[in-house]
């Protein structure tokens, strides 16, 4: 039996060696692949370098050839002229001197007053001075300084990890800015790469249940933003890495950004039975219930059959919930399944078109079965009508006050708990809707009423920065109260 052991553990090892020999016979050849393909590369480099320099060797050799005709057309035009000017002076030359042969003084003043004739000779005007120089001086070159540089030239050098800019980083309006920067020039990075993954771990990134990076490639910039996200964790990790055309260097140290957002998802266990509800959607059904009966362990799944994240500190489940009885009557509610107990949140709801009647708001627990959001001390909440007509009010503690604006798409929730502030906005433009102020004594759960019809809740979602903007300006004014108020 020892023996077999041995002689097994020979053969397995054996086995390894072949391999790890077909491995080095493979690497083998991706080197020789791999140092052709880069000589291949060099050559192309190196025949770019000579055309660079046969273009510019053509095009100066081109300029001294035109400095040199015009030169030559120059000093040819300077020669003919005194040439001219030479031939016409021996012939008043000639002339002279066949007048100063006559000695008859009679004659002699007979002739042609060639005295003045003789004056205005060209030959007088002629400057004896070329009018161009034969230098060619100011045409020469020196490559010394560009000799120097082709001879520092070597293999790329791996650039260094860049550095990100904590406090340039921005997590707003569902949007997270990543900025950095090098610590050194290096005019050679071709671009950059950012990686980044959700967390719910506080500091250096864990190896341990840890999602994998996601990875934006080709930046060109120094900073990045990344939009459309959900929060859904309650960190990010991000890390980036500068690349030249040869290779990328060390990623940056990573750096995890709090993105703690609300979470929630609908809470099917205690909602009417005419309601179908699935993570965050819920529809009326009017075959009564039929849409409750979950694939067993499908409860804790969203839509698309990822687990739903951790909820955020803030924000707690209530396992109360789970023990009562379904909402029923006209009281076609579904709850979240978790409670806002402090903090500043957000969440957006959409309906369907053809949704005949839904609320949207929060209410505290003790909201019974029979109750309706808005008709009761411990809700508040905005309705919107489309039966016969379109009616759009607020409701809390049983009293409806009408909102005289269009019904929204996309209705945004806003809550701040130590506040004591719920504030209704039109999601897309971020115009205040309504606003109900009160003192929150129990924790609150986001409420839904819905018949014929459906409607959609968005979560993970960051106070937008528009709504801050107006709940401080909000805060700034007095009576702004609404009439609906009630300190509970």
């Amino acid at each position: 039996e020892t023996l077999q052991r041995i002689v097994s553990t020979l053969a397995n090892k054996n086995d390894e060696i072949h391999n790890f020999i077909d491995m080095l016979n493979h690497t083998i050849e991706n080197v020789q692949v791999n140092s052709s393909n880069a000589i291949s590369e060099l050559d192309e480099e190196f025949d770019g370098l000579y055309s660079v320099l046969d273009e510019m060797k053509g095009s100066m050799a081109s300029a001294i050839q035109q400095e040199e005709a015009c030169k030559i057309q120059a000093l040819q035009d300077q020669l003919n002229q005194c040439s001219n000017a030479l031939e016409n002076s021996e012939e008043l030359l000639e002339l002279a001197a066949q007048s100063l042969d006559i000695k008859d003084p009679v004659e002699f003043l007979k002739v042609e007053n060639i005295e003045p004739i003789v004056t205005m000779a060209s030959a007088f005007c002629i400057s004896l001075k070329p009018k161009v120089s034969d230098s060619m001086t100011h045409l020469m070159v020196d490559f010394a300084l560009e000799r120097r540089m082709l001879q520092a030239v070597k293999f790329l050098p791996v650039p260094r990890a860049p550095e990100i800019d904590i406090a340039a980083c921005l997590v707003a309006d569902n949007c997270v800015t990543v900025s950095w920067r090098m610590s050194e020039e290096d005019s050679r990075i071709d671009h950059f790469v950012l990686e980044y993954r959700k967390t719910n771990f506080d500091g250096l990134p864990r190896v341990k249940d840890e999602q994998p990076w996601e990875v934006i490639d080709y930046i060109k910039a120094t900073e990045y933003t990344l939009s459309g996200l959900k929060f859904d964790t309650k960190y990010m990790n991000v890390r980036v890495q500068a690349c030249n055309k040869a290779v990328a260097g060390e990623y940056s140290d990573p750096v995890t950004l709090e993105t703690k957002a609300f979470v929630f998802s609908l809470d099917s266990t205690s909602s009417h039975m005419n309601l179908k509800v699935e993570d965050t959607y819920v529809e009326w059904d009017p075959t009564g219930g039929k849409g409750q009966e979950k694939i067993k362990g499908k409860e804790n799944k969203s839509r698309s059959g990822v687990p739903s994240p951790k909820r955020t500190p803030v924000s707690t489940r209530s396992p109360a919930r789970r023990s009562r009885d379904h909402f029923t009557g006209e009281s076609y509610t579904v709850l979240g399944d978790t409670a806002i107990e402090s903090g500043q949140h957000y969440w957006e709801v959409r309906a369907q078109k053809d949704c005949k009647s839904y609320c949207v708001g929060v209410t505290y627990r003790n909201l019974g079965k029979f109750d309706q959001l808005g008709k009761t001390s411990s809700s508040w909440c905005i309705h919107v009508n489309n039966w016969l007509q379109t009616t759009f009010s607020a409701k809390h503690n049983n009293k409806t006050k009408t909102l005289d604006i269009p019904v929204p798409d996309r209705i945004g929730v806003y809550c701040d708990f130590n506040g004591g502030q719920l504030a209704f906005y039109n999601a897309n433009s971020k115009e205040l809707l309504h606003t109900f102020r009160t003192k929150f004594t129990q924790p609150l759960l986001p409420g839904f009423m819905i018949w014929c019809g459906g409607l959609t809740v968005s979560t993970g979602l960051q106070v937008p920065s528009a709504v801050k903007t107006l709940q401080k300006s909000e805060n700034g004014l007095s009576g702004s109260t609404s009439s609906l108020n009630n300190i509970a």
